[in-house]
């Protein structure tokens, strides 16, 4: 199986990929960030850097799918809480706001972009 991050975009329409609720899906979610949830979760999981056809932005950060092992050779599941893609997906977007480079980043991101803002005003003043 394989999941795109627009799969789990909240930015995303379901014309452009998005495959669950927009209340539950994730903001821009990273394919390292899927593959480290699977992988703790006890997955087998393989980082492929592809596109996602829908993906109109070509760029680095829009790249990557992630390849999942659900079932084993003689067709039972690898683990039983995940019976289903929308189970696989329903995870990974509950337990993405939980990691570490998220809660930094989120952090990071509000307390960067004020002051950022206030150099910009402070730059249009002295013109």
């Amino acid at each position: 199986m394989c999941i795109y991050p627009a799969y789990i975009n909240s930015k995303k329409t379901l014309a452009e990929g998005r495959r669950i609720a927009a209340e539950k899906a994730v903001e821009n979610p990273s394919c390292a960030e899927i593959r480290d949830v699977l992988t703790a979760a006890g997955l087998n999981v393989l980082l492929e850097n592809k596109m996602y056809p829908r993906e109109w932005n070509r760029d680095v950060q829009f790249r990557g799918r992630v390849r999942i092992q659900l079932k084993l050779e003689d067709g039972r599941l690898c683990q039983d809480k995940f019976a289903s893609r929308k189970d696989v997906m329903l995870y990974v977007v509950e337990m993405i706001p939980k990691l570490k480079s998220r809660t930094q980043k989120s952090g990071g991101a509000e307390a960067g972009s004020q002051p950022g803002e206030g150099g910009k005003k402070g730059k249009k003043k002295k013109k």
